[in-house]
């Protein structure tokens, strides 16, 4: 009776015992078995059963119940009866906790998985082998190394599982030398014996740091435990080797194999083929071929891929034949890498043959192909390959989208970027760096700049590119002010790289910041950047536009001449009117061995325009094809420049209509800015209605056909056109000039009142034109009340007078003598010309401007672009 009256009291009374029957009835839905055999426990007691064999039976039966749900694959249902258990506080036995961690882990439900770990840290005080191993596995299933490494310290006991489950999670997350610190505390500390399994996972970290020292030290351990004859780790060391870049030592663990299977095969030609070796790679298929051993699809896949790297269309077309007859042709992995290696090499079309024929298309097939739509200069096919995947409602992933964004992004094609933005942001690819780098390059060339800055402050990890981008398309949206301070702020945390330096040297060449382009040689030339590429012209290209002619010299001199550097120097000397010195390099260019290319002879022609060099000009483009190149529109608009510049603008006319190809816009632009030269009215209207014919929306145009009305008094037919110009929402930018001094930029806008030395300036200014008052030149100021009040309004716009300002604020803040570099986003009018040369023959300065046409240095009164 003395065990009766210890008895609680729900034993003795269930029906009394409200506590018990709310739990009871609470948990009735887990299992109609369970609670019949928790009534079978009270009618045992009622039997006079004890309660200590009552409540073992209730666990032997809630865990057999456990292990059944869990064998069945039942975790919902699993994990109700858990909770109960709990709350009953029913035992769960070790291998009950087994049986549910590696439902969880096959189930890959890692938040169950975690309850159950809790339960089970909770209710034990260390954790036995086989459940250690359970929650090692689980953990390192789903990548959570932090509860996997609790794990494994909270086991009673290791054994050799334990220790591979850990080292293949490490290794497998990239924590490589994490792993094999493990791997040599496993070996010394735990004195676990290392076997078949811990070796390939071992070598594979070695290959993925890559560390050979280690590598070779590993090679002789599987010596010395005896495992140096079994494939599967030798297959492992092989691919160490070729990691580490030992192509050597590989081919030697290769030769003295006994047995070689597929996979050793493999690992041997796509080592060959990973180290730049793919004439070593192939001739080892060809003679795995003889000793008829049958290549897979990894074979095929490396061989391929091998061939797009050598671009060997012949031997491409030979290992696509074999592919075919061998009947790897129907895998979709196959055909994928065909089409890459067709596309690669420029053979699109018959990219688009083995795309056409593929029985079922995955999304690396989609995105293949419209990246190598876009590599081939067809945007337009990469955007309609992109609407056919769409049809087939295949998603696409964050290579396509980015691909379909550049294809955007060349092709000005707005709408589209837009719906792969929402589509982005809908399907989280958003988050994808590659994608908000392609979004900022479709802004910025789509001319939405701030669009593309507001992509690019949500980039929470910024890369290279995302830099580069944004300083590229501020460049392009003409904020170069903005574009060098992202510069600067991209140096406080990344290294530029030369793409970078050289986006940033255009924005220096844009507004003339020639001390911050030097700062960037500096930089250059400090670091160690590759200067084998493009970034010695961008250097030369930045030296040029400022002006500096010396300096570009030097450069010039100190590089690798390639087209492009005689190119940057032709274009410069030829925006400057120095047609015989332009001609006379063109000369040494092609002594030199340099072959010119298109723009070589558009530099060439426009420096024989401007020089008035006719005979020589029509001479050279007659030459053209001796040098192998075709002339194009740009060709022939600068010959139309040539003959009208010189006045023979009946000449030009009739060169247009004889030329073999379409006349474009800018053809007969070239012959509208002629007749505005010339003031030939009746033929600029011609010009100006077969322009408008082809482009409505080019300000340029309407700018020149104002200028020859206003030159010639027509001030009505300019205010028609200024109506045009506004019914078509067009606007002329704002003028903005900008003056280096003392290392640093200022820019000056046309209605800049704000200035901190605007008083000055303009004290300065008025000075001036009283002066040239004087002397009966006219000016814009109010005192010249000769001038029309609509010519006037014609300058402001299209002009702006900004230059005047920045030279003012030039003379104010250097010392006498110094010459005055400004940089202007317009074209100078012909009255800020006659008020620059006054200037530089008061002040005795020389005075740069380089407008958006060419270059005016003013010295003594005189300009060189010879008015």
């Amino acid at each position: 009776m003395a065990s009766s009256a210890q008895t609680p009291n729900f034993y003795l009374n269930p029906v009394k015992s409200n506590s018990f029957q709310s739990k009871f009835y609470k948990h009735r839905n887990v299992n109609f078995y369970w609670n019949f055999g928790i009534r079978k426990l009270f009618l045992r007691k009622s039997q006079g059963l004890s309660v200590l064999s009552s409540s073992s039976s209730s666990t032997h039966f809630s865990n057999s119940q456990l292990h059944g749900l869990c064998a069945n694959g039942k975790l919902e249902e699993a994990m109700r009866l858990l909770n109960s258990m709990k709350e009953l506080r029913i035992a769960v036995d070790e291998d009950a906790f087994v049986a549910l961690v590696r439902l969880c882990e096959r189930k890959r439900a890692e938040e169950e998985g975690s309850r159950v770990y809790s339960l089970a840290v909770n209710s034990m005080s260390s954790l036995g082998v086989e459940l250690g191993n359970a929650f090692l596995a689980m953990f390192v299933r789903f990548g959570n190394l932090v509860d996997a490494w609790y794990v494994f310290g909270k086991m009673s006991e290791r054994n050799l599982f334990s220790w591979n489950v850990l080292i293949g999670g490490y290794a497998k997350q990239g924590y490589f030398d994490e792993a094999m610190c493990l791997y040599h505390r496993m070996l010394w500390v735990g004195g676990v014996r290392p076997d078949v399994y811990t070796f390939p996972c071992v070598l594979r970290t070695c290959g993925g740091i890559p560390d050979l020292a280690r590598g070779r030290e590993v090679h002789v351990h599987v010596f010395r435990y005896g495992y140096e004859l079994d494939i599967d780790v030798v297959n492992a060391l092989i691919t160490m080797y070729v990691k580490c870049g030992d192509v050597k030592s590989a081919r030697l663990v290769f030769d003295r194999m006994p047995r070689r299977d597929i996979i050793s095969w493999n690992a041997m030609i796509s080592g060959y083929f990973e180290n730049g070796m793919c004439h070593e790679g192939l001739e080892l298929f060809f003679a795995m071929r003889g000793l008829s051993v049958d290549p897979d699809l990894m074979t095929m896949t490396s061989v391929i891929s091998a061939c797009e790297l050598l671009g060997d269309g012949r031997l491409g077309r030979d290992i696509h034949a074999y592919v075919i007859s061998a009947g790897f042709a129907v895998d979709i992995s196959v055909c994928n890498s065909l089409a890459q290696m067709y596309l690669n090499a420029g053979s699109w079309r018959e990219a688009e043959k083995v795309f056409t024929r593929m029985e079922r298309k995955d999304i690396v097939s989609w995105t293949t192909m419209i990246s190598g739509y876009e590599l081939n200069f067809l945007p337009e096919k990469a955007i309609e390959t992109y609407r056919m995947m769409d049809q087939d409602c295949v998603k696409p992933d964050e290579i396509a989208v980015a691909a379909v964004l550049s294809a955007c992004a060349t092709l000005g094609d707005l709408d589209t970027g837009v719906e792969l933005h929402k589509l982005a942001v809908k399907a989280r690819l958003i988050s994808y760096v590659i994608v908000a780098n392609n979004l900022i390059n479709m802004y910025s060339k789509c001319k939405c700049i701030d669009k593309a800055l507001d992509i690019f402050h949500n980039i929470p990890r910024k890369n290279v590119i995302s830099w580069t981008s944004i300083i590229a398309g501020l460049r392009l949206n003409n904020r170069c002010f903005e574009a060098l301070i992202f510069f600067r702020q991209m140096k406080m945390t990344l290294q530029p790289n030369a793409i970078t330096l050289t986006a940033a040297l255009a924005a220096c060449a844009r507004i003339g910041a020639l001390m911050c382009g030097k700062e960037i040689h500096a930089h250059v030339l400090r670091t160690g950047v590759d200067l084998d590429d493009f970034l010695p012209n961008a250097l030369l290209d930045m030296y040029v536009r400022c002006g500096r002619m010396n300096i570009a010299w030097n450069q010039f001199n100190s590089q690798k001449k390639d087209a492009s550097s005689w190119n940057i120097l032709l274009t410069g000397y030829s925006e400057r009117g120095q047609g015989p010195v332009v001609v006379e390099l063109f000369d040494r260019m092609v002594k030199s061995r340099v072959r010119p290319d298109e723009i070589t002879f558009i530099s060439l022609l426009c420096g024989c325009s401007k020089s008035q060099m006719v005979r020589e000009g029509l001479m050279y483009f007659s030459r053209m094809k001796e040098y192998g190149v075709t002339p194009n529109l740009k060709h022939y608009a600068c010959v139309v420049d040539l003959l009208g510049r010189a006045g023979e603008l009946e000449e030009a006319h009739k060169f247009i209509q004889k030329m073999p190809v379409t006349p474009d816009p800018a053809v007969w632009g070239a012959l509208l800015n002629a007749c505005r030269i010339h003031r030939d009215v009746k033929l600029g209207e011609l010009s100006a209605q077969r322009i408008f014919e082809l482009d409505k929306e080019s300000v340029g145009y309407y700018i020149l056909l104002c200028n020859l009305y206003a030159d010639c008094n027509k001030w009505r037919e300019v205010a028609k056109v200024r109506r045009m110009m506004k019914e078509n929402g067009l606007t002329v930018d704002t003028g903005c000039s900008w003056v280096e001094v003392k290392g640093k930029v200022h820019a000056f806008l046309s209605d800049d009142k704000y200035h901190p030395q605007t008083k000055e300036i303009n004290t300065v200014l008025e000075g001036f034109y009283e002066k040239m008052s004087e002397v009966g030149l006219a000016t814009t100021s109010s005192e010249s009340s000769s001038v029309d009040e609509s010519e006037v309004s014609r300058d402001e716009i299209f002009c702006g007078h900004s230059e005047r300002k920045a030279i003012a604020f030039g003379l104010i803040n250097t010392v006498p003598g110094m010459p005055i570099w400004v940089t202007k986003n317009l074209n100078m009018c012909e009255r800020c010309h006659v008020t620059v040369k006054f200037i530089s023959k008061t002040v005795r300065r020389e005075i740069s401007v380089r407008d958006s046409e060419q270059f005016h240095h003013f010295r003594d009164g005189e300009c060189s672009c010879g008015d």
